[in-house]
């Protein structure tokens, strides 16, 4: 790996576990800490909560069904999440992860309210680097994301997409609805 490449600013956004007991584990973080519930649903044969304490952010913990017992790689931590400025900083942390032999399941997903590069690290932890879109749609949202189309033809294809989507609104409608809801 060359170390002359600049990295872009990462900022760390999110957190993912898995849990035994989602409905337990996201009334904790509910009631004891003041999280707010921004989205629940069925992904992977697992069932998926999103909460924030930022109305700017659509989560900062996301909590996944299908923790075992067991402990290690994958019974605890279920991604950790940098945000990045712009789907070029998107496409240089690809280019930087893709040939490495130490790293496994490198993937590029259009969440519709974000454009996502997942890696697991050398110990199976998994992690996203990702971009906001200009929208907001329900979660959980997955569609292949193609890096290597242009920044306009990426938007394009992604507003299409989710336009018609129950629950599309721009992402500052989303945020002011959700700030007027956490004022409660």
């Amino acid at each position: 790996m060359s170390t002359s490449t600049q990295l872009p600013r990462l900022s760390l956004r999110h957190v993912g576990m898995f849990v035994r007991d989602i409905q337990g584990m996201s009334t904790f973080y509910k009631e004891v800490l003041g999280f707010t519930q921004t989205d629940a649903g069925h992904i992977r044969g697992h069932d998926v909560v999103f909460l924030t304490l930022d109305p700017k952010a659509h989560h900062q913990l996301v909590m996944e069904s299908g923790r075992t017992h067991h402990t290690g790689a994958g019974f605890g931590l279920q991604q950790i999440s940098f945000q990045v400025n712009a789907l070029d900083d998107l496409r240089l942390m690809h280019a930087k992860v893709k040939d490495r032999i130490d790293l496994s399941l490198i993937q590029t997903v259009d969440h519709g309210n974000s454009w996502s590069l997942y890696f697991r690290d050398p110990e199976d932890n998994r992690v996203e680097i990702y971009l906001d879109t200009p929208w907001h749609i329900p979660q959980p949202y997955l569609e292949p994301l193609n890096l290597e189309a242009s920044d306009a033809d990426i938007h394009s294809t992604t507003h299409q997409k989710v336009q018609d989507q129950i629950g599309y609104q721009s992402m500052h409608d989303w945020q002011a609805k959700l700030s007027l809801q956490m004022k409660h």
